[in-house]
């Protein structure tokens, strides 16, 4: 019905409220079964179970690639929350998809450091080469591309990461040979860190399962040697021009005691 409105105001269409959405549907009896075996051992960790919530977004991505409907109800009622307040939290963090995506999720960083070394023509290349846009996927479903934010790997600039692994000092040729790999199912080892493993995999290590894969513990290393090179030079292991640039701190508080 056609809103009445009073002097010269412009009626207004009619006002369609449409259909409410039905319940989410609930997991496979098999499915349900098992991540809720799962799901216990996780809020055994935590003396509150709500504080469970954020590893339990990711076991239930480790299922299905992404947050789904289904997802956000399993999780409200293992922790005897309301459907509102895990999509509250699910839609606060970016590293919670909200739509079916890739095996294998390429981001950009496009931050400013990133950015102004080649980020952004990196982004630029790889949405040419796949055909697609910020946070879309190629149509064989396995590589999902996104621009991010920084992934404190500034001294590596600019940076990829596949699945939450860094592959450094990209540029637009290398970030193109990268995808190309993923999208024929060739091996690709990450510049430093585990091994590669497909999104639902890291999403339920992210969880806190263990990494199965032989050898891929022992691979994930720690900082490189440029995020570690002002150290090295503050403690005088290698040269520079002006000897020390800080002091240790137990030197500094010998010389403020003094």
């Amino acid at each position: 019905m056609t809103t009445a409105l009073s002097g010269g105001d412009t009626p207004q269409p009619p006002l369609s409220l449409g259909m409410p959405q039905l319940p989410a549907p609930d997991y496979p009896a098999e499915v349900h079964a098992r991540l809720a075996a799962d799901a216990r051992e996780i809020i055994a960790r935590y003396p509150d179970s709500r504080s469970a919530l954020l590893p339990l977004l990711h076991l239930t991505q480790s299922e299905e690639g992404y947050v789904s409907r289904t997802a956000i109800r399993f999780c409200a009622e293992m922790l005897g929350l309301t459907t509102a307040e895990v999509t509250a939290v699910a839609t606060f963090y970016t590293m919670y998809r909200r739509k079916p995506s890739g095996d294998y999720q390429v981001g950009v960083c496009t931050n400013t450091l990133c950015a102004v070394m080649g980020g952004d023509a990196i982004f630029d290349e790889l949405k040419q080469h796949l055909g697609v846009g910020n946070n879309e996927t190629t149509g064989d479903g396995k590589v999902t591309l996104e621009h991010i934010e920084c992934n404190a790997a500034c001294d590596f600039a600019p940076v990829v990461m596949v699945n939450w692994e860094f592959f450094d000092n990209q540029t637009p040729e290398s970030a193109k040979a990268l995808v190309d790999d993923l999208l024929a199912g060739r091996p690709v080892q990450p510049t430093r860190g585990a091994p590669l493993c497909t999104y639902k995999e890291t999403a339920r290590i992210l969880a806190g399962f263990p990494d199965e894969r032989p050898g891929a513990v022992e691979a994930s290393g720690g900082a490189g040697p440029a995020s570690l090179i002002g150290l090295r030079i503050a403690r005088g292991e290698i040269p520079h021009q002006n000897g020390k640039v800080v002091h240790p701190r137990a030197e500094a508080s010998a010389e403020e005691g003094e």
